[in-house]
């Protein structure tokens, strides 16, 4: 889950068939299954972390992770399926015992990762771009719920600075 984070959300169909290959010189190299598009990831301490993690349990496969181990297409399509449906369940517990109110999913990361660039001030253009979204418009979908609550920050915001401004002209009359 951190490392679809990390990976600024890798949706769990990408994460499941990286392979070792898609690693050079310090980055990531992948193609988005859903859209096409070419993925260039910067490959950061955390990632490599948890790549390494999980590198005995892959050395006798062309996988990062031992997610899928066949090269043969359609055993490899189910492993991926049979790992999403696990993955899944798995956070639906981990949910459960942390008691949050709204349960991860294997989409919870890419979700987040984009919610958090936005606060971080990213323009949505970019954010579309690090996701490999085949527009900005369906990166908007994604920020659509939290553009409203920006906005009332930014009018608090607004109001506060009237106030100071009203404050010290009162002072300074």
């Amino acid at each position: 889950f951190l490392f679809s984070f990390y990976m600024r959300g890798i949706s769990f169909v990408d994460l499941a068939y990286l392979k070792k290959s898609n690693v050079q010189d310090g980055v990531i190299r992948y193609t988005r299954r859903k859209t096409g598009s070419r993925m260039n990831i910067r490959l950061e301490p955390c990632m490599k972390e948890i790549i390494a993690r999980y590198a005995l349990q892959t050395e006798d496969t062309p996988f990062i992770f031992p997610i899928i181990f066949s090269t043969n297409d359609k055993r490899s399509y189910e492993q991926y399926r049979n790992a999403l449906s696990y993955y899944n369940k798995s956070l639906k517990q981990l949910s459960s015992l942390l008691n949050l109110v709204n349960p991860l999913t294997s989409y919870v990361a890419r979700h987040t990762w984009a919610t958090m660039a936005y606060y971080s001030e990213v323009h949505p253009g970019i954010i579309s771009e690090a996701m490999g979204h085949s527009s900005i418009t369906v990166t908007e979908t994604y920020l659509k719920p939290f553009k409203n609550k920006k906005i009332d920050e930014a009018n608090v915001a607004v109001i506060t600075s009237l106030k100071k401004a009203c404050v010290i002209s009162k002072f300074l009359n």
